[in-house]
């Protein structure tokens, strides 16, 4: 079970005499919610409020907590570095401390020599343990830091695959310690280098290759619909770590400059209901990249990630497919 770190939050609230503090779970966790309050309620005079929206990761903070609380504990993720520090914000990064070494030995023989490890924040405790295998069976192993958007060595997000790019040219392939696609999918889609997802919980050893191929090939034709688009909606989010508005301006300015028609839009919660209304032939998402790359069939026209768009108007090479990434 994911480590919540109860006792070290309510010592937090006490030594800091917050009166009110505000708590921010991804989905996955609100199951826990009643369960966290009722444990702080006992341990602490502060009053919790419970907030209720989706929360996506450090990128979706709840910057606007002095609202409701005096402070802010953010659990499920590491925090942003490039975002900047506040004192009155907590993040309870739930990791699960794990013994991978029999797991990781019995599946030794389907790795290659040269092995480039990455891990979500829940799973980075287990990457010295998987050097240290790796290397007692003389193989190399490798672990790169990202850029200022990265905590963590090894960490990679489902927007940000820099720490896989900084040792793309040292290894042959990359192990990803964790569960599901969404994470590793940014490697498969980065980074250039085969990726196999290691399960350090039951232990199985897979490939997203054959993900990866159909989302690509969904791309492709995303971006064929976005070549017949005379009008784009280009979206801006208003989440704290999703926010390229720069980025925007200068797309709106290269639509315009291939003589098709551009608008912008700004919103918090990106959905096709949100889109509906607007009378364009397809979108441009500055958000979080895989708005685009994962929930393209939720979407009536084509969803296309910026350096897409620049294929679709013919300023990038097909060739020179890209991820969208929100570096920093």
């Amino acid at each position: 079970m994911f480590d919540l770190k109860l006792q070290y939050i309510a010592t937090w609230v006490r030594d800091r005499g917050y009166a009110s503090v505000a708590l921010q779970l991804p989905e996955g966790l609100k199951l826990r919610a009643t369960e966290i309050v009722d444990f702080l309620t006992q341990e602490t005079e502060a009053n919790y409020v419970m907030l209720g929206d989706p929360c996506y990761g450090a990128c979706d903070l709840f910057i606007n907590y002095s609202s409701v609380a005096d402070a802010l504990v953010h659990f499920g993720h590491s925090p942003i570095p490039s975002q900047g520090d506040d004192p009155n914000v907590l993040y309870i990064e739930a990791d699960m401390p794990l013994d991978i070494q029999d797991k990781l030995e019995a599946v030794l023989s389907d790795l290659g020599m040269n092995v480039g490890l990455l891990a979500t924040v829940q799973y980075l405790n287990c990457i010295p343990q998987a050097m240290e295998i790796l290397h007692e069976s003389g193989r190399n192993a490798f672990v790169g830091d990202g850029d200022a958007r990265i905590m963590y060595p090894g960490q990679v997000l489902g927007c940000n695959c820099t720490a896989a790019y900084s040792i793309a040219d040292s290894v042959d392939e990359y192990l990803y310690i964790g569960e599901g696609d969404f994470h590793p999918l940014a490697a498969a889609f980065g980074a250039g280098k085969p990726i196999k997802v290691f399960n350090p919980v039951t232990g199985e050893l897979r490939s997203v290759d054959e993900v990866r191929d159909r989302i690509l090939r969904r791309r492709f034709a995303a971006i064929v619909g976005g070549q017949e688009a005379q009008s784009f909606l280009v979206i801006v989010c208003s989440k704290v770590g999703q926010n390229r508005n720069g980025l925007a301006d200068e797309l709106v300015d290269l639509i315009r400059s291939k003589g098709r028609i551009a608008y912008k839009v700004f919103m918090n919660e990106l959905s096709p209901q949100n889109l509906l209304h607007y009378r364009v032939d397809a979108y441009v998402c500055t958000a979080c990249p895989r708005i685009a790359m994962d929930d393209a069939l939720r979407y009536d026209r084509p969803m296309l990630t910026p350096p897409e768009l620049e294929v679709a108007l013919g300023v990038r090479e097909w060739d020179d497919y890209v991820f969208d990434q929100i570096t920093s």
